[in-house]
This record gives C-alpha cells, structure tokens and sequence, in this order.
C-alpha cells in the first residue's frame, strides 16, 4: 500500500486530546484530501469505535440534520474508506473493515507490502506503537493554535528519539499550520 503516514491535530504544547486540537472547516477539508489520498485507514479499537459512532451513514442512508453541510465530505470519505482495525479484544468489525491481528510489526510490514495507495494512521496509542517499530514514512501535523495544558500528549512514551525532516507546510487562515515531515 506505499507510505504509511500519520497525521493528528495537535495543540502547541502537544496535546492531541480530539476535543482540544478541534479542526474547523478548513482543516477538515484538508483531512478529506489527506484521506482521499490513501488507499485506507490503519486504526486501533478507541480510535476506530470513536470514528464509527462520529462518522458511520446512518442505517437511514442520510447524514443527520445536526451535521453541517461542509462537514459531510469528510464523513463521506471516512465512511467509505477501507479501514483496517488493530485490536486484541474485538472478535470481529464491519463498517467496510477488516481486523488486524499477530505481530504489529508483521502485520503493518504485510499492509505497507500490498498493492494501494497507503494507509493512513489517527489516534495515539497505535501510531505510538508503529513509531516505535520504525513504521511510520510520513508524519503530518496539523498544529493548532491553542495551549491546552494538559495532555494525552503527542507520541508520549516514544522509546528512542526520532530525527524528522520537513517536506511540507501548508498554513490555514485559523492560524493552524499543517506540518509534514519524513524520517531522515
């Protein structure tokens, strides 16, 4: 599948609790590009779930009134994405997934080795686990800007320092600045 990005909004201090790093127009479009992109999603169960409850069609085919209209690409893409789910507690998933069991690093390494555009990686305890096993090609940071004070912070736990080098940068009239970088 190519490149395995991972890309999260992130305050400045470094918090990427979802409810404080929150994403307005602009950056949900450029998510949807992000995501479109990419052959599929690589998430773990919490990010998975949270997705599915936030971003799964209806059983009535149309999204809720509640959701605002330039809201509904994204919910489109996310929807429709192949997502593959690393869990060792869920027996099965739908919601156009598959579940990804055994060895992380086995089973990432044979994702990566597939045919596709590339998997794209959210949340914080898996894209921890794959920075650790040296997975991950690309990180996109979209950087908020907010200091939170507080965390899950971003890549908390990392056992060895990663060297990055810029290769994109994209600002937002909120003032958030979208940061891409590869290991080097």
């Amino acid at each position: 599948m190519g490149l395995l990005t991972f890309s999260i909004n992130v305050t400045l201090d470094g918090c990427v609790d979802h409810q404080e790093g929150i994403a307005d127009d602009e950056t949900h479009a450029f998510f949807t590009r992000l995501m479109d992109e990419s052959g599929a999603m690589l998430w773990g169960r919490v990010t998975y779930e949270m997705m599915e409850e936030a971003w799964r069609l209806p059983a009535t085919g149309e999204w809720p009134d509640s959701m605002p209209d330039e809201m509904i690409p994204f919910a489109r893409t996310i929807d429709g994405a192949k997502k593959y789910v690393v869990s060792s507690t869920l027996d099965q998933v739908d919601w156009n997934s598959e579940l990804v069991q055994g060895d992380l690093g086995t089973a990432v390494r044979d994702l990566k080795a597939q045919p596709g555009d590339g998997l794209f990686v959210g949340g914080v305890t898996l894209p921890l686990a794959l920075a650790n096993l040296g997975l991950i090609d690309e990180y996109e940071f979209v950087v908020q800007p907010v200091v939170a004070g507080h965390g899950p912070t971003l890549l908390a736990g990392l056992h060895e320092r990663v060297e990055l080098r810029l290769v994109g940068r994209q600002e937002f009239g909120s003032g958030a600045v979208a940061l891409r970088y590869e290991p080097v």
